[in-house]
């Protein structure tokens, strides 16, 4: 988000000066979603033209696959949501962080959160609907890549992607105010990460 590297060179001071926390945050977000909407398009025209040329080129059966409409637009729905969900907790990240390696470094905890649905993937795929892996659906940040695996090897009930989706969305805007709150108690703490107690200590007061 170049929010640490922005903290680290105290360009931060400079940008607040002239704009709220909120409103820079805001427009940080935005310009992430804006990103991730934009690469999703790109996957959207592409792909038919990579499969026609690939079938052409390796034979037709290529061409009987068939990608569900539902299938489609449930996968702009959670990466939408996944990017914006990891925009918001790289802001918060970026509050509390010395610099801005650490933050870089701190962002790989729940970006390989994130994934761990790919590592058990051959437990995974022979009960898909296993409580572990329904729970693994709904916890926000497993939300995006679980949900697609299941839906790629089974139905899902719609009472569990409707409930999906919603913790999730919550999740990103209850994230995005929680890391304005903390961003905007440390942005101004420079060489040294707050502890767990003054960042709880600080959302209590605010």
């Amino acid at each position: 988000s170049g929010l640490g590297e922005e903290k680290e060179s105290r360009l931060i001071e400079v940008l607040f000066s002239s704009v709220s926390v909120r409103q820079l945050l805001i427009a940080k977000v935005l310009a992430l979603g804006a990103a991730g909407l934009l690469q999703v398009l790109v996957w959207l025209i592409t792909s038919p033209l990579l499969l026609n040329l690939a079938s052409s080129s390796f034979g037709g059966f290529l061409s009987d696959i068939q990608i569900p409409s539902n299938f489609i637009v449930l996968g702009v729905v959670y990466f939408v949501l996944g990017y914006l969900l990891f925009a918001v907790l790289s802001v918060g990240i970026g509050g509390i962080s010395a610099s801005e390696s650490e933050g870089h470094n701190l962002s790989m905890i729940y970006i390989m959160m994130g994934f761990i649905p790919l590592w058990f993937f051959g437990a995974f795929i022979n009960f898909p609907n296993s409580s572990i892996w329904v729970v693994l659906s709904i916890f926000p940040v497993t939300a995006p890549v679980q949900t697609m695996l299941r839906l790629g090897v089974s139905d899902i009930p719609a009472w569990q992607l409707l409930l999906s989706i919603g913790v999730l969305a919550l999740s990103v805007l209850g994230g995005f105010i929680l890391s304005t709150k903390i961003y905007r108690m440390f942005m101004l703490m420079y060489g040294k990460r707050p502890s767990l107690k003054e960042i709880f200590r600080g959302l209590k007061s605010a």
